[in-house]
C-alpha cells in the first residue's frame, strides 16, 4: 500500500492530535498584558516550567509509592526522569536570558504583585524534597482548593523520608525520632542516618538497590541546585539587585535558598567515606 492511502485525512469522526493535547486552550493561554514584544517569552517560559514541575510531581508521588512498596526498582526509572526534566528546566532560563532589563522594564509594572515565589507547583516540589514552609501556605489562602492540596502536601512524608524508611527496613539501625518525626518541619541531619548511609557506601556490592536509591535522589537534588542558580543567575541579569515583584529580596532571596540541601548525610557521607 502507499504512504498516500496509509496516511489518515479525513479526521471528521476520529480524534486529531490538537484535541488529543488540547491545544486551542493551551496555546490560548498566553495572554500579554502589555502588549509588548518580549512579554510573550516571559509567559511562555514560566509556563514551560511549571509543565515541566507538573510532570516532576508526578514522577516524585510515584518514586515514593514505590519506595514505600519495597520496589525500589522501579522508583530508579521516576527519580533518572526527575533529574533530565530539571536538566529541561535548567536550560530554559539560557531562553530567558536573551530578555534585557530595558525589556523586562517596559512591562514588568504589569506583573502587579504576580511572582515566581507564589509558584505553588515549586512549593509542592519542595514539600515533596523535605523542605516545609508552613508559613507559605498564606499566600494560598485565596483559593481554598488549592490551599487545601498544599496543606496536604505539608502532613504527608516527604522522597527522603521514605528512602529513610528503607534504611530501616534493611535492617539498619535509625533513631526512633527520625522515623516518625513531624514532617510538618524541614528535615535535619541526623547522625544514625548519616552512619547508615555511610555503611551503604562502604559496602556496595551488599546494600546495591540503597546505593542506587541514594545516588538518584543526590542526581535529583543537584540538579535541582543548578536550576535554582540559574534561576538566580538569571534574575541577576536582568533585575540585578531589586526587590522582587512578590516582595521579597530578589536576588538575596534566590541566593539564600542555595545553602540549603534537602538530603544533607548524602552529601556528608561523601566526605567521611
Amino acid at each position: 500500500m502507499s504512504e498516500k492511502n496509509e496516511i489518515h485525512l479525513d479526521f471528521r469522526e476520529r480524534m486529531t492530535y490538537g484535541e488529543y493535547l488540547d491545544l486551542d486552550r493551551l496555546l490560548s493561554s498566553q495572554q500579554r498584558l502589555s502588549g509588548h514584544h518580549d512579554e510573550m517569552l516571559f509567559i511562555m517560559i514560566h509556563q514551560v516550567q511549571e509543565l515541566w514541575m507538573k510532570l516532576i510531581l508526578h514522577e516524585l508521588d510515584g518514586a515514593v509509592t514505590a519506595i514505600k512498596n519495597d520496589d525500589l526498582s522501579a522508583s530508579f526509572k521516576m527519580l533518572a526522569r526527575v533529574s533530565s526534566i530539571e536538566k529541561q528546566m535548567i536550560q530554559a532560563w539560557d531562553v530567558l536570558s536573551t530578555l534585557t532589563p530595558s525589556e523586562y522594564m517596559e512591562f514588568r509594572d504589569h506583573l502587579g504583585q504576580a511572582s515566581g515565589f507564589q509558584s505553588y507547583q515549586y512549593r509542592l516540589v519542595e514539600f515533596a524534597l523535605g523542605y516545609k514552609q508552613p508559613r507559605v501556605l498564606k499566600i494560598y489562602e485565596k483559593d481554598p482548593a488549592l490551599h487545601e492540596r498544599l496543606s496536604e502536601a505539608l502532613h504527608k512524608p516527604g522522597l527522603y523520608d521514605v528512602a529513610i524508611q528503607a534504611l530501616a527496613k534493611a535492617g539498619f539501625t535509625i533513631d526512633p525520632g527520625i522515623l516518625n518525626r513531624d514532617v510538618t518541619e524541614t528535615y535535619e541531619p541526623d547522625p544514625t542516618v548519616e552512619a547508615a548511609w555511610l555503611e551503604v557506601y562502604r559496602d556496595v556490592e551488599k546494600h546495591w538497590q540503597l546505593y542506587e536509591l541514594a545516588e538518584k535522589l543526590v542526581d535529583v537534588e543537584d540538579n535541582l541546585q543548578q536550576w535554582r542558580f540559574r534561576h538566580m543567575k538569571t534574575v541577576e541579569r536582568i533585575i540585578g539587585q531589586k526587590s522582587g515583584t512578590g516582595g521579597s529580596s530578589g536576588v538575596g532571596y534566590l541566593k539564600s535558598v542555595l545553602d540549603h540541601q534537602f538530603f544533607p548525610e548524602l552529601w556528608e557521607v561523601r566526605t567521611k567515606i
